[in-house]
């Protein structure tokens, strides 16, 4: 998954209101092998204010409306790639989400954590894919202090009884797609703590996405505080995600993403082969 911000505070500082510069951003994604592309309209930052529903929409339109048209430019990169490539729209307010589905989009990822069933009744409404992730209290406001007795069994607490309501509205499983929401509420110990145990999210018959890209924790970790020189912890990150069994990691960096899951397969492949 590929990560493209129509927005100007990108926290890793590739972010741009050029419509144009974000399409051939996303091509240049796709020619380095992603199967999709996350859109985002408005920085997830915390120590930002929120822009307007509307300015919202409008970087939403923007882009959507023009995607098939610029993708005529690509081809796949192998024969692996899903093709033609998924569009992903990053939101999370429902005003900004019934605006913007008519026009496009196969997953809806929000950042809410679903305190209300509202954005999932929409992804029904328009048949797309939900992503869920786990977090706790108003998205756009920081939880930096929050303290977790057992981050683990939290995380689980949370999918288990969101995965039941939203079967009971009508979503299946394989609909869903679950992010267990590194650094949001989380302290660089339970983020730790999550990659370590990601086979433990299978449980829910549900696609995983580990947000691996850049991340807080891989500065933590690492003493890096500039985002855009964390790239080889992002990396280290996809290697044990695939240990544990994660289905889908969103980065940043696409084509250097492809190049470690492509040799981790590689290799892997080797062994099994018979000698």
């Amino acid at each position: 998954m590929g990560i493209v911000n129509v927005n100007d505070d990108s926290f890793s500082g590739d972010g741009t209101l050029d419509i144009d510069a974000a399409l051939q951003q996303a091509i240049r994604q796709v020619l380095a092998g992603a199967d999709i592309i996350d859109i985002g309209a408005e920085s997830a930052r915390t120590n930002r204010q929120a822009i307007s529903v509307q300015q919202e929409v409008s970087r939403f339109r923007g882009f959507i409306e023009r995607w098939e048209e610029v993708l005529d430019q690509a081809q796949p990169r192998d024969n692996q790639q899903v093709w033609p490539p998924i569009l992903s729209l990053n939101t999370w307010r429902s005003e900004v989400i019934e605006q913007i589905l008519p026009f496009g989009g196969e997953i809806l990822n929000d950042m809410s954590a679903l305190p209300t069933l509202e954005n999932a009744r929409l992804a029904k409404q328009y048949g797309t894919a939900l992503l869920v992730m786990h977090s706790v209290g108003e998205p756009k406001v920081a939880h930096t202090q929050l303290a977790w007795e057992n981050v683990l069994t939290s995380v689980h607490d949370f999918f288990k009884n969101k995965w039941q309501a939203l079967e009971e509205l009508g979503l299946e499983p394989a609909q869903l797609i679950l992010d267990p929401g590194i650094d949001f509420a989380k302290q660089c110990a339970d983020n730790l703590k999550i990659y370590a145990s990601v086979e433990q999210l299978q449980r829910y018959g549900s696609a995983v996405l580990l947000p691996v890209s850049r991340k807080t924790v891989i500065g933590d970790v690492l003493g890096i505080e500039q985002p855009q020189q964390r790239d080889a912890g992002t990396l280290a990150c996809i290697v044990a995600g695939m240990d544990g069994g994660a289905n889908l990691f969103r980065v940043h960096n696409v084509e250097a993403a492809w190049q470690t899951i492509q040799m981790v397969h590689t290799v892997l492949s080797a062994d099994e082969s018979p000698s």
